[in-house]
């Protein structure tokens, strides 16, 4: 046999050997009746002297190192002109093949098998018994026993341990309306005292919604002093409907006179009654249904016309003029609807605040429907906060209508006045009181306005406030002229008192009284 092929059925032999031994988990000990003859060393040429001995490790079952060796002497193989004694140690990450029958039970108390491969038999020696998998043991112990679990020929009670804390929300990436605070490892504004960093994270300035990046704001939220306009779609009186003054009827009446028609629309005056024309007068229609006023219109123009003919509808009652049209939010959240009553719409949406109003609407008329919307908005607002240099500060507000930037808010003031400084101007976004932050957004208004840079041009939300700090000498001057100026007022009282003293005396004043001929 060839050296080669020698050599690999010596690797399949402990593949199979391996796979045996994963497959009955149990320990094996592996005794060669032999060693292997050399055929590689040509006739009359002695052979080399024996190697030192080498000690190969066998792959053991899963997880488990095997207890057992080979005895010395007896496992000894000659291969590649070394001896190698197979004795088992830690477990080799090799390859195993796929799972091989069994070999035949041996004679021996202790052996499994016996295998022959490659001209050589192979012992399989049974090991000590593997310990049985053992589960983690409960860190509580509850008197109860009701759950128990077999595993491991043992035992085991499963108790509930203590309830883990809530996992925390973590930050948005980025910012969106109400975040975004100083970038990473940018410094804050000269002048600005603020509290810990509330940025966004990784995103930096370029994630929050500047002049080319900008979102749309939340569905919006009706607040006092907000105008709702109200349309009624459908809005029908539920049966029996008694007339009213100021409904509006349909009237239709055949056989009129041809140059005076009675069709159209009539309106009920205040006193209850409906004007048919110069030749047929007024009937009194309020407090009657629809049946009862078309057979009293009927029976009055009998007195003047042969046989009429009058068909009534409702075509509007006095409801829908009180419904449809401008409704302020009051301060206490409600809006009037007349007769109706008042319904709350604080804080609610558009489509919330609608559906409130008809389900109101429908204790008294029957399946209403309207549209709504916001007439004007006069609850949300973005403010412009100018610093006069120790001399007080200027807020302007304006409305916020979902598209302004720093440049447009700014336009608004007619630009920066002259006290200000170009390099310290910041946007304030407000923060939640539990947030124990502060969200300021630095603003470069010279690359804004000469580099038409849009990155610090960022988009206004409700509630911000842009800060524009006064130039830091002229703010010096002013402080400095506070404190000196009581200083020069006294000084200047004190010598314009000297000098008139002076002058006084010059001009012989005192000499003139003293001598007591006046002046």
């Amino acid at each position: 046999m060839s050296q080669r092929g020698g050599r690999k059925l010596f690797n399949a032999l402990w593949v199979v050997v391996g796979t045996t031994l994963a497959s009955v988990g149990c320990t094996a000990q592996v005794t060669f009746m032999g060693p292997l003859p050399n055929n590689n060393v040509p006739e009359g040429v002695p052979s080399p002297a024996p190697a030192a001995t080498q000690r190969y490790t066998l792959p053991s079952s899963s997880g488990v190192t095997p207890t057992g060796a080979p005895s010395e002497g007896g496992g000894i193989i000659q291969t590649g002109g070394k001896h190698v004694e197979p004795v088992a140690g830690p477990e080799l990450n090799m390859p195993m093949a796929s799972p091989m029958p069994m070999p035949s039970k041996g004679s021996s108390s202790s052996t499994i098998g016996i295998m022959q491969a490659g001209g050589q038999q192979i012992e399989l020696v049974a090991g000590p018994e593997l310990p049985a998998p053992m589960l983690p043991k409960p860190s509580k112990v509850s008197d109860s026993s009701s759950n128990v679990l077999p595993a491991g020929g043992k035992q085991w009670e499963l108790v509930a341990g203590p309830d883990l804390p809530a996992p925390l929300p973590m930050p948005s990436k980025g910012a969106g309306p109400g975040a975004s605070g100083f970038a990473a490892g940018a410094p804050a504004p000269a002048g600005v005292t603020s509290g810990p960093d509330c940025h966004g994270g990784e995103g930096g300035y370029g994630s929050v919604p500047h002049e080319l990046n900008k979102v749309s704001y939340p569905p919006y939220m009706i607040e006092a002093p907000d105008i709702l306009f109200i349309d009624t779609v459908r809005l029908i009186p539920k049966p029996p409907y008694k007339i009213e003054p100021f409904d509006i009827l349909l009237l239709q009446v055949a056989e009129a006179f041809p140059n005076q028609p009675i069709t159209g629309p009539y309106a009920v005056s205040p006193d209850g009654s409906i004007i048919l024309g110069f030749s047929y007068g007024s009937v009194r229609v309020a407090g009657l249904s629809l049946e009862q006023a078309e057979a009293a219109i009927r029976s009055h123009l009998s007195k003047v016309l042969k046989n009429p003919q009058v068909a009534l509808a409702l075509g509007q009652f006095r409801g829908v003029q009180q419904t449809r049209g401008e409704h302020i939010v009051r301060p206490d959240g409600t809006i009037s609807l007349g007769t109706y009553g008042a319904v709350y719409v604080q804080g609610l949406t558009l489509g919330q605040a609608k559906c409130v109003i008809e389900r109101h609407l429908s204790q008294y008329v029957q399946d209403p429907e309207i549209a709504l919307d916001v007439f004007a908005y006069n609850s949300k607002f973005y403010y412009i906060v100018l610093d006069g240099g120790g001399y007080g500060q200027q807020v302007f507000r304006f409305p916020a209508t979902g598209n302004e930037t720093v440049l447009d808010a700014v336009s608004l003031i007619n630009g920066l006045p002259q006290v200000a400084s170009r390099r310290r101007i910041w946007v304030a976004r407000p923060a939640p009181a539990e947030a124990g932050c502060d969200q300021v957004l630095p603003v470069d208004w010279m690359a804004i306005v000469q580099g038409g840079s849009t990155a610090t041009n960022y988009q206004l939300f409700p509630g911000d406030r842009i800060y524009v700090k006064a130039d830091c000498l002229v703010a010096l001057d002013n402080w400095l002229a506070k404190i000196f100026s009581p200083i020069e007022r006294v000084f200047g009282v004190t010598l314009l008192g000297t000098a008139t003293v002076q002058s006084f005396g010059n001009n012989g004043l005192f000499n003139n009284g003293l001598n007591g001929r006046g002046f």
